[in-house]
C-alpha cells in the first residue's frame, strides 16, 4: 500500500492508519481510494480477527474532505460520480469480514463522522470529538454515513445532529450512542485502548466472521428469513469446529 495509508498485523489485529497527519488526515481522492484497497486487499485473510481504522498524529481521526482538492468537483454528473465512488470505498468497511474498530483519536468531522460510522465499533480518545458539519457547509452526508446515521440512533437525535451540525465531545458522543467507549486522558487511556482491542483479539476468526454477517445482513436490510438463515449457518459452522469443543474441554475441567 502506499504512504497514505499504513497496515499493521500483529495477533490476528489488522491496524489501519491515515496517514495524512499534516491535514488532519482530510480525505483527498487518493486517500479515498487507498482506504477500500487497503481493505480489499485484507478481506480474504482467515487469520484476521478485528481489524483497527485510526488516524497518524494526535490532533484529528479524520477531519473529512479535503476541501482544497474537492473544490473542483463542480457539475452534478461529477458530484454524483464522487460519492457513489467514496460510497463504495467505505462499504469496504462496512463488508469486511470481520468487525472494525474506528479508534478516533482526535476529531472526526463532516466525512470522518461518517468514516468512523462505516466501522462496527466506535471508541474515543479523551480529546476525541465528532461532528456531522455537512449542513453548515451546505451539502448533506453522502457516503452512507446519514444512513448509518439513522440506523444507530432515533429519528429525532440523527436529525438534530445533521441539522444542527453540533460537534460533540467524546463523553458527550458517549451519551448519544456515537461513540460505544472512551478512554481516560493520558497513559491510562493508551492502556484502556489496548486493552479492550486485546479483548476482541482473543476470539476465534471464525466467530468474529460470524458476528459481522449478522452485522452486516442487519445494516444492508436482510430479510428476517435471510437473517435466520445467516445465523443458523454461522452457528452450524462454529459448533462444530474444533475451537468449540476444545473450549467446552476447557470449560469442563475449570
Amino acid at each position: 500500500m502506499t504512504a497514505l495509508v499504513s497496515t499493521e498485523f500483529i495477533g490476528g489485529v489488522l491496524t489501519v492508519t491515515l496517514q495524512r497527519p499534516e491535514s488532519r488526515n482530510a480525505l483527498n481522492l487518493a486517500l479515498i481510494a487507498e482506504i477500500g484497497a487497503t481493505f480489499a486487499h485484507w478481506r480474504d485473510r482467515d487469520d484476521v480477527v478485528v481489524a483497527v481504522l485510526t488516524g497518524a498524529g494526535e490532533k484529528a481521526f479524520c477531519a473529512g474532505g479535503d476541501l482544497k482538492e474537492l473544490m473542483a468537483i463542480r457539475d452534478e454528473p461529477a458530484a454524483a460520480a464522487f460519492a457513489t465512488s467514496t460510497r463504495a470505498a467505505l462499504d469496504q468497511i462496512r463488508r469486511f469480514p470481520v468487525p472494525v474498530v474506528a479508534l478516533v483519536n482526535g476529531d472526526a468531522l463532516g466525512g470522518g463522522a461518517e468514516l468512523s460510522l462505516a466501522c462496527d465499533i466506535r471508541i474515543a480518545t479523551a480529546n476525541a470529538r465528532i461532528g456531522f458539519l455537512q449542513s453548515s457547509l451546505g451539502i448533506t452526508t453522502s457516503w452512507g454515513g446519514g444512513s448509518d446515521l439513522f440506523r444507530l440512533l432515533p429519528s429525532s437525535k440523527a436529525v438534530h445532529l445533521l441539522a444542527t451540525a453540533e460537534l460533540m465531545n467524546a463523553e458527550t458522543a458517549q451519551q448519544f450512542g456515537l461513540f460505544d467507549a472512551v478512554a481516560p486522558a493520558g497513559e491510562a487511556g493508551a492502556e484502556f485502548v489496548s486493552g479492550y482491542i486485546a479483548r476482541l483479539a482473543k476470539r476465534k476468526p471464525q466467530v468474529m466472521r460470524a458476528i459481522k454477517a449478522l452485522a452486516i445482513g442487519h445494516r444492508f436490510g436482510a430479510s428476517a428469513a435471510e437473517q435466520s438463515a445467516t445465523e443458523t449457518a454461522q452457528f452450524t459452522t462454529t459448533w462444530v469446529h474444533d475451537d468449540h469443543w476444545a473450549a467446552v474441554a476447557a470449560m469442563s475441567k475449570s
